[in-house]
């Protein structure tokens, strides 16, 4: 459970800090820049921190599963 909160910690740090700069780049882009590509590039950017986000979780419930599942079980 420990390296579980660990990567959730650290999933939690790698995306919001990939958000923050996303919603920073679409909104440079949408009101600033006259360039249309930048604003594509700041949804993208957004749309990468929502997948790492849920690649993390993905992968601590897959732990917490198998974890769960791999102790062998005593015959009463």
């Amino acid at each position: 459970m420990k390296t579980g909160k660990k990567m959730l910690n650290a999933v939690k740090i790698a995306g919001s800090t990939v958000l923050t700069l996303g919603i920073v780049i679409f909104l440079y882009g949408f009101f600033v820049s006259d360039y249309s590509a930048i604003t594509g590039i700041g949804i993208g950017t957004i749309m990468g921190a929502v997948f790492i986000f849920l690649m993390g979780v993905f992968f601590v419930a897959t732990e917490e599963v198998l974890e769960k599942f791999s102790k062998p079980k005593i015959l009463k």
